[in-house]
């Protein structure tokens, strides 16, 4: 078995964003890391809306981010600290677009190690020098500085280690034009390691740092290390050489000053519950700066410093608002702030207003004795304030992102949709979504409106070259056509000298400021004064087809006569003296638009009954000579030439693509050499089951096509490669480009007898989401098998479930306490809910309508009961009536794994799934963690046993267990009598039930221990299964052991066989591997295209989204795996990461070919492409074509 792996959607988690001058241009952009890929974001100031400029897989994993300049430059540099062992540091160029390695050095070994330095960047304010730490013990300085070139240059590098110390955040110090300083907080745990009491430990100082290193001598000092507070955790660098921690400040002439940081007054909150700042940021304006630090509820912090030179007079500290919680902030200079979400859609907010003039309480050092440091050891007295809806920030633009992926599911619920839907259950807590995904753009209607009868085609023009926008559209019925003037409204207008009693078939603005009509019988020719020429088809004769541009008009005659026009200079239209005889009907024509500077497009497409396509040359001195001519599988049904650029053809001038579009729903693309005129590199493509239409068409300034069948595809240019994509939307019968004052960049369709206009506000993403809100964080959710629904449960650990909420509300209010309701109802998903101690849980069982995208009912769960696993099934001793099973447990604490008792709720569905009626609840004693239907039994994984429970009168009947498993029982899947189990660190047991002897027997299982996520099966031998550490792979069993257990009736073979390793009598062998990168959270066998092959859909917890396909034949594997190789020496990593290395980083890769990387190829430059192709003996075409086939037919991407 060999497989290909592609990623549908790149993970969407940021760990860490940067903000700078990336460009060089006047306009700031924020890089964002996503893990194992960066993406440079622009934030269009104007509008306030995100756009990916660029995003690129760095192969490895990213841990760190810094953004630095060097003194007097104009341009930022990003430094990426990664698990390569090196420092690298990257430079964007946008004329290639793309991220350019300026320096890597490498300083240690690979991989996330607790010692090799990567986890924490800090930069020297003035761009002078760098500092990469560790964990632990590690840190390296390195010097940047300019050559006499101007270029970039490190220096080796200078150590700062210091043994035993364990660092928990480093900063750069803002010490002006002195030697570069960095602070550093570290533990020494020299004593505490030795200490067996533990008491070292609990005594051990927090240290505050100093490093400074001296430019003289080239050597880093400790400068000098005082303990700080124990609780410190994030350091933030002041303007002008001062230095904070979490809670105090620290200015050079020694006055230390400390504030508290202010809590929610929220009448559930835990007293005992301590809050820490998650992040921080400082920014700087003319004259002052402010610092926004964020707690981990969310809560803004604005952090003022009143200071007169050197000496800070006042820390003030004040509530500013609530966003979601971030794992990095950015403030741009233009006034918005890009909150880079922990979980969650990122969000990018405008500052409305500073905060400055508002009533919230300010805590200032000052209210305390000696500035907060009279008793540096204690807590300050505790500061609350109410927190509130948005009032400094305003939201201006969100990135979706699906980060957490936590349970997903393949299948095709929607109504008419041709390909499945990915249903995903994301996110933590109160701002949880259950999301579709489908394959397509997104579509912004803006105007739907009603018309007279069934049109049969649309177009709109402008009245002169150079108007703004269309003026007009006209719409084309069977026996006449209508013309609409675009203005405040839309109305009808006669006077256009247009033609209203046939129908049209072309439409053009023509020359400087004239109109052309093509009927049936003729073309009029409407000049700028409402003069009309009009040429009348010869007797007895129609035209069946037409293709015009700004100066040139061919039209096909009934009798298969082709009439060729040309514009002169005085802007008269003069017939070419010749008419070609095509020899059989002609179906379809098309002319490109006429290149810049140039009088006419030398080249007509033409296609023909007789299933052919030719080229005819409108060249002066060739004209309407054959050059080429291409056969076809069907006749044809429309033809359209566009120039429009594909980077992996050709960088730096847009290609010449002839599209033909054939009567059985094919579309062929094929390249027309501008030389010689000839066909070369065809690609074919199922588009649906109605003949192919194809319309030109602008989306955002650039030549797109619309192909139109019984789904409406669009193929348009993004980020420099070809992209095609369905639109989702009604099919459209015809459609055309549409340009007025409230959509500039539109589209103008017909469904029927409906007029619609509408845009395409997002290109790039292959993914449409609709997203449905959740209460709690989903864990599990399951589909029924008749009803279409889906049944969800949420839990979450550390909250109050509702009806707790009531009980403690009515216990304050007997004690007499004024309960805030303001605060008590403000929105979940904006402020979350209060925290609660460990061990209490809230949890719901929820019944989903996806095709609707909304909530059919919800049951919550009482007694501190929280819900972790469910199965629907048909129980065998109640008529195969399927029930709900759902297994919850009570009072749980989750490390170490403990609960009271666990339970299974048996449901059974009312009004036709809608409704969930409880039969009985049934004890365990452990956590349920998985369950499943069996051969009209339920089979659970509780803890570590594997039981059958059969369905009694008050509660299940537990018929027969194992024990033999070694942590807890994660995932089950069965075929026939066989169960696979997967355990949580054991890597997945095959098992078998044998009910003559009423046996649960273990026959095989893995050779290495493996920590399961999520297991399906391939066939009744193989399991594919993801694990913690991002791993997929796929394990096999023998045959001949297969057929040997099944043969065995009572089981006594199993049983009398000798264990081998310390396990089962047998063990599966590894097929492949592959390590990923994003812990995987599910894992489907689904064919993702109607009738194409069947491959395996993964999700991973960061938003990946990615298929593993089955490589057919031998030379398919052959082909790809050398392709493979050749592109990883030529395409060498972001980061420096070794990419054989990456993708097997804890088990060498196997029988998998890493397709990303693959994909690679088209954004090579064209030497190293070339050179790469004649290697695999084909030209770069064959592998982009080959590329291109295998992703088209195995996801339809």
């Amino acid at each position: 078995m060999h497989l290909y792996n592609l990623t549908l959607q790149h993970a969407t988690a940021a760990p860490q964003a940067i903000v700078g001058n990336f460009s060089g241009a006047r306009q700031q952009e924020i890089i964002v890391s996503h893990g194992t890929r960066l993406e440079l974001l622009r934030p269009d100031v104007q509008t306030g809306k995100i756009t990916t400029v660029i995003a690129s897989d760095a192969f490895g994993s990213i841990r760190s981010l810094a953004a630095f300049r060097l003194t007097g430059g104009n341009k930022d540099y990003a430094i990426v600290g990664s698990d390569s062992g090196r420092i690298v540091i990257l430079d964007y160029d946008p004329k290639t677009s793309a991220f350019v390695k300026v320096h890597q050095e490498t300083f240690g070994k690979s991989g996330a190690r607790r010692i090799v330095p990567g986890q924490y960047l800090a930069v020297d304010p003035k761009g002078r020098s760098v500092m990469i730490a560790a964990m632990e013990k590690a840190k390296l300085v390195y010097i940047l500085n300019r050559d006499a070139a101007a270029n970039l240059t490190i220096s080796s590098p200078l150590e700062a280690h210091r043994n035993a110390a364990i660092i928990h955040h480093i900063v750069g110090v803002d010490v002006g034009f002195e030697n570069p300083m960095f602070a550093a907080l570290e533990v020494d745990y020299t004593e505490s390691d030795q200490d067996p009491t533990g008491e070292a430990f609990n005594n051990a100082d927090k240290l505050l740092t100093y490093y400074e290193l001296d430019l003289g001598l080239n050597h880093v000092v400790r400068k000098w290390s005082e303990p700080t507070d124990p609780r410190a955790n994030l350091l933030v660098q002041v303007p002008g050489g001062q230095l904070a921690s979490s809670d105090r400040y620290d200015g050079p002439s020694g006055v230390l000053h400390r504030v508290p940081i202010p809590r929610r007054k929220h009448p559930l909150e835990d007293k005992d519950r301590g809050v820490i700042i998650t992040s921080a940021v400082m920014h700087k304006m003319k004259g002052a700066f402010f610092f926004l630090l964020q707690s981990e509820e969310g809560d803004l912090f604005k952090v003022t410093i009143d200071h007169e030179d050197e000496e800070v007079k006042t820390l003030k500290i004040k509530y500013f608002d609530t966003v979601p919680i971030a794992s990095s902030l950015c403030i741009l200079k233009s006034g918005f702030l890009f909150v880079a979400a922990e979980f969650g859609n990122h969000q990018l907010y405008q500052f409305q207003k500073l905060g400055d003039d508002d009533i919230e309480p300010e805590f200032s050092s000052t209210d305390y004795p000696s500035f907060g440091m009279s008793e540096p050891t204690l807590a300050l007295p505790r500061a609350y304030f109410r927190p509130r809806p948005l009032e400094n920030l305003a939201l201006a633009d969100e990135m979706e992102s699906l980060n957490p992926i936590l349970d997903a599911k393949v299948m095709n619920l929607l109504p008419n949709s041709d390909s499945p839907q990915i249903f995903t259950a994301c996110g933590r807590g109160a701002r949880s979504t259950f999301r579709t995904l489908r394959h397509g753009l997104e579509v912004e209607e803006t105007v739907s409106s009603d018309l007279p009868g069934i049109p049969n085609a649309v177009w709109t023009t402008k009245v002169k070259e150079d108007d703004p926008f269309d003026s007009y559209i006209i719409l084309s019925f069977v026996n006449g056509t209508l013309v609409l003037s675009i203005g405040e409204t839309i109305e009808e207008v006669q006077d256009t000298g247009f033609l209203s009693s046939a129908p049209t078939l072309a439409v053009q603005q023509i020359g400087a400021d004239a109109l052309l009509q093509v009927h049936p019988h003729g073309i009029r020719h409407v000049l700028a004064d409402r003069r009309v020429n009009e040429w009348r088809v010869p007797q007895g004769k129609t035209i069946v087809a037409a293709s015009t541009n700004k100066r040139q008009v061919v039209v096909a005659l009934s009798s298969a006569e082709l009439v060729y026009f040309e514009l002169d200079l005085d802007g008269q239209l003069n017939e070419y003296q010749d008419r070609k005889a095509m020899g059989s009907t002609v179906l379809a024509l098309s002319i490109g638009e006429v290149p810049e500077g140039r009088q006419r497009t030398p080249f007509l497409a033409v296609g023909c009954e007789d299933q052919t396509v030719r080229i005819i040359s409108l060249d002066p001195e060739s004209t309407l000579e054959t050059i080429s001519l291409q056969a076809l599988t069907a006749p044809p049904s429309a033809i359209c030439i566009a120039d429009m650029l594909d980077a992996s053809i050709n960088r730096s001038q847009p290609t010449m693509f002839v599209n033909i579009g054939l009567q059985n729903g094919v579309l062929l693309r094929t390249v027309l050499d501008p030389q010689n005129g000839q066909l070369t590199d065809t690609r074919t493509r199922f588009l649906g089951t109605r003949p192919v239409r194809l319309i030109r068409v602008q989306i955002q300034h650039q030549p797109a096509i619309l192909a139109l069948s019984s789904r409406t595809w669009l193929n348009y240019t993004h980020q420099n490669l070809m992209h095609f994509t369905p639109l989702i939307f009604d099919n459209l019968d015809y459609a055309w480009s549409f340009s007025a004052e409230l959509s500039p960049e539109g589209l103008i369709g017909i469904t029927g007898s409906v007029l619609r206009i509408f845009q395409i506000p997002k290109l790039g993403t292959k993914l449409k989401q609709d997203a449905m809100p959740l209460t709690y964080t989903p864990r599990k959710f399951i589909s029924h098998p008749t009803n279409n629904y889906f049944y969800c449960i949420e839990a979450d650990h550390r909250v109050l479930g509702e009806a707790a909420v009531e009980q403690k509300l009515q216990e304050l209010r007997a004690k007499g306490q004024t309960i805030d309701e303001e605060v008590l109802n403000l929105p979940p998903e904006q402020f979350g809910r209060p925290k609660a101690p460990a061990g209490t849980w809230a949890s719901c069982i929820r019944i989903i309508d996806p095709v609707e995208g909304k909530t059919v009912s919800v049951v919550h769960l009482d007694n501190n009961e929280a819900a972790f696993s469910l199965a629907i099934l048909p129980f065998a001793a109640r008529n195969n009536e399927l029930h709900l099973v759902v297994g919850t447990a009570q009072d749980t604490f989750l490390s170490p794994r403990s609960c009271t008792s666990g339970f299974f709720r048996t449901y059974s569905f009312t009004n036709e799934g809608t409704g969930l009626e409880l039969l009985h609840k049934t004890e365990t004693d452990d956590v349920p963690l998985s369950l499943m239907g069996f051969q009209g039994r339920l089979v659970a994984g509780v803890g570590r046993a594997l039981r059958i429970y059969e369905m009694g009168k008050k509660k299940l009947l537990r018929k027969v267990e194992n024990k033999t498993f070694g942590s807890a029982i994660v995932s089950l899947n069965t075929q026939g009598s066989r169960i696979l189990v997967g355990d949580m660190q054991e890597s997945v047991s095959f098992a078998v039930y044998k009910a003559p002897e009423n046996r649960l027997l273990v026959f095989a299982d893995d050779t290495q221990p493996r920590w399961i996520t999520c297991s399906t099966m391939v066939d009744y031998t193989t399991v594919a299964a993801g694990d913690r550490f991002g791993n997929v792979f796929i394990n096999r069993l023998d045959l001949k052991v297969s057929d040997q257990v099944d043969d065995d009736p009572t089981g006594a073979g199993i049983l009398h066989e000798k264990g081998l390793l310390m396990g089962a009598p047998h063990k599966t062998k590894m097929l492949c591997h592959f390590h990923v990168g994003d812990m995987v959270t599910s894992i489907h066998k689904v064919s993702l295209v109607a009738g194409g092959r069947e491959v395996l859909l993964y999700t991973g917890l960061h938003g990946t989204v990615g298929i593993l396909v089955p490589l057919v034949s031998k030379e398919d594997v052959d082909f790809i795996s050398t392709l493979e190789q050749h592109i990883r020496t030529e395409q060498t990593s972001l980061v420096g990461r070794d990419h054989l290395a990456w993708r097997g980083y804890y088990v060498p890769v196997k029988a998998t070919v890493d397709g990303d990387l693959c994909e690679m190829f088209a954004r090579l430059p064209p030497s190293k492409q070339s050179a790469i192709a004649s290697e695999l003996d084909r030209t770069v075409n064959e592998v982009l074509k080959k590329l291109e086939q295998l992703r088209v037919t195995a996801s339809g991407f």
